[in-house]
């Protein structure tokens, strides 16, 4: 049992202790409780596709405001881990809790998307026909629809956080230009500023550095350690320069669970990681 997995830390037991008190809100947008400092739990997630084991009794714990690296080679089961995150893949067993009282098993993709979780997949997905501006003040449409927002006049408010976003993704220069006009690595940075328009708690991004030059690099390794603190941040990447220049602790992923863990120099080190994914 883990230092998490108390009586009094796990998430399980507290369901059962405190029914009343499960939050599965479905209207606004959930209260997310980080008291006990973990904001997600993944406990004994097990999951196969057609006899193929993908996630084999996996445990992760993230914490609040932490900035954690996930590496391992391809067909660890990194993508389907944030699949089951995100609600897009059921496990077959285990538990999957975002902070102390949501149970992401029970939320639809939707709800777990409102509750507080954004994915920014490896490919950019932008509205390249609207300037950079226009995409950021789509991402916070919400219930009003993405269309009727551009017709709608923006508060004062409104305004002013779209452009604290410009600022936070570095793209206040480029704000009435097309976002199909943008570089790889703006379309990139653009892409997570989308995410930081509805406010989410944890953000899962996926090899955010593939195909950028080493400056674009450079300041995504700033934008993503600025971002730690105010959010948690799960990065999935393979580039272990870049992952030495962000991680704190890293996660190493192999044939579906955590094969080893902690900072870039011990996982670097560990006989095991080196046997199955650095190649020695």
């Amino acid at each position: 049992m883990s230092a998490l997995q108390t009586h009094d830390d796990n998430p399980a037991q507290w369901q059962q202790n405190d029914v009343a008190g499960t939050m599965h809100v479905r209207s606004g947008k959930p209260v997310l409780d980080t008291s006990h400092k973990a904001i997600l739990y993944l406990e004994n997630i097990s999951v196969s596709f057609d006899g193929f084991k993908a996630i084999n009794d996996l445990n992760l714990y993230i914490d609040a405001g932490e900035l954690r690296c996930i590496i391992g080679p391809n067909g660890a089961g990194k993508t389907t881990m944030m699949d089951i995150i995100t609600g897009k893949t059921r496990p077959d067993t285990g538990q999957a809790w975002f902070g102390q009282q949501m149970n992401l098993l029970d939320m639809s993709e939707a709800e777990i998307a409102q509750a507080g979780i954004g994915r920014k997949f490896q490919k950019p997905t932008v509205f390249e026909q609207h300037s950079v501006f226009e995409n950021l003040e789509l991402a916070m449409a919400g219930d009003k629809g993405v269309w009727a927002s551009l017709f709608a006049t923006l508060n004062a408010v409104q305004r002013e956080r779209i452009e604290e976003i410009l600022g936070v993704i570095g793209l206040q220069a480029h704000s009435q230009q097309w976002a199909g006009a943008l570089s790889h690595g703006q379309k990139q940075w653009l892409e997570i500023g989308m995410l930081l328009m509805q406010e989410p708690k944890l953000l899962l991004v996926d090899e955010p550095v593939a195909g950028m030059t080493h400056q674009e690099m450079d300041r995504t390794a700033e934008l993503l350690i600025s971002l730690a603190g105010q959010h948690s941040v799960v990065v999935v990447e393979h580039d272990m320069d870049f992952v030495r220049s962000i991680a704190n602790k890293v996660t190493v992923l192999h044939q579906g669970s955590v094969l080893a863990e902690g900072t870039m120099d011990q996982v670097q080190n560990d006989e095991r990681v080196k046997a199955v994914y650095l190649g020695e």
